[in-house]
């Protein structure tokens, strides 16, 4: 490992610049958290209609055999998931019998890592001072090491040999059901897969490479697996093998296409195991609900971050004396968390009075709440001061 320090200084001119350029930036995250609020709860709702939809519709079959009289519907089966033959890597000629076989490539590479810590200093200039640390590591990525803060003695290789894949074996199905490609790229019961010595024997001669099998079953194209060096290419294989799934699906002319709602959106699931038709839904349902607080936690955070640049001209500022615009800052930090939480709150609930108002009612009422707990708090703090 090797350091390097970089000490940046900003003057109060440069600073008001960047915080009068960030107000674009500010008002831009803001508003765009109404959109992403807005669409998300259309979202949820349309996609849990949608599964309920599909819930009272779907019939469950067995997979041994195609009825016609299901032409069209939806329908739920489980059984042994197998392909028409083994899968295989036509690089290396890794051979499994198994579903998919995914080769994952990594590379020895320098990485870069910063610290960095800020003073403000009196007239409201600024001094950064920045420590960088390289190390070798493993690398799934290529890392350009041209942006590197110091690239001497650090320099990565431009390209990769060889890249991450998947690949499928052919004639997937259950039953008498052939699996399309949008419901294959579910099955991930993966499990790792050592090569032999005379896979990589047979790789090692194909490409005219110094390969060895190292302690875990992996390929590594370089000199010594114990020494690696820079450029050095580590391969392991994963499997997915054939075992048991279950499916909800539309089906049309003896395969499965995306089961169709109106207006809403479709069905197309795949589990790996044996799962009746109810808990599947039951899962896609609280696969939805995280989702839903995901994103609603995402345009929180939009909205935080847009009032923070807006205002952050306010405490460049005061920051002419270090400790008030500290303290300038943390008040604004305070007010942009007391917008943020009842305008985001209103937000989810106006999108949730288009579509159930019985919830988007009382969602109104919680968000008027925690503006007038908010706005007291900040108004008794007000006339303290």
């Amino acid at each position: 490992m090797s350091n390097g320090t970089v000490t940046t200084s900003r003057s109060w001119f440069s600073r008001m610049g960047n915080a009068l350029g960030g107000i674009l930036i500010g008002v831009i995250l803001f508003l765009g958290s109404f959109v992403v609020l807005t669409w998300n709860e259309g979202r949820a709702i349309k996609r849990e209609k949608t599964l309920e939809l599909g819930a009272g519709q779907v019939v469950s079959v067995a997979a041994v055999e195609i009825d016609p009289a299901n032409e069209g519907k939806l329908v739920h089966f489980s059984g042994q998931a197998e392909a028409g033959g083994p899968v295989s890597d036509p690089v290396f000629g890794i051979v499994a019998e198994a579903l998919k076989l995914r080769r994952d490539v990594e590379m020895y590479q320098w990485e870069q890592s910063e610290k960095s810590e800020t003073k403000e200093k009196l007239g409201g200039g600024e001094e950064t001072t920045t420590t960088y640390s390289y190390a070798k590591a493993w690398s799934s990525s290529l890392i350009d090491s041209s942006r590197f803060q110091f690239p001497e003695g650090h320099q990565n290789p431009g390209e990769m040999a060889f890249s991450s894949e998947t690949f499928e074996a052919e004639g997937i199905h259950v039953g008498a059901f052939q699996l399309p490609p949008g419901l294959v790229r579910w099955i991930d019961n993966y499990a790792a897969r050592p090569v032999t010595k005379a896979e990589v024997e047979a790789a090692s001669a194909k490409h005219s490479a110094a390969m060895e099998a190292t302690g875990g079953g992996a390929l590594f194209i370089g000199k010594d697996p114990a020494a690696p060096a820079i450029g050095d290419l580590r391969i392991r294989y994963q499997q997915a093998a054939s075992g048991p799934v279950s499916v909800i699906a539309a089906q049309v002319r003896g395969t499965l296409e995306p089961f169709v709602v109106k207006n809403l959106g479709s069905i197309e699931l795949l589990k790996v195991g044996t799962l009746s038709a109810e808990t599947m839904f039951q899962q896609e349902q609280e696969g939805n609900t995280l989702l839903t607080w995901i994103l609603r936690l995402a345009g929180f955070v939009m909205m935080l971050a847009g009032i923070s640049l807006i205002t952050n001209v306010v405490a460049v500022v005061a920051s002419v004396i270090p400790f008030l615009g500290n303290v300038v800052r943390a008040g604004t930090g305070i007010l942009g968390l007391a917008v943020a939480l009842p305008l985001t709150v209103a937000t989810i609930a106006l999108a949730w009075l288009a579509y159930r108002p019985f919830i988007g009612v009382p969602l109104l009422l919680v968000a008027g709440a925690i503006a007038s707990f908010t706005g007291a708090k900040l108004w008794k703090s007000r006339k303290r001061a």
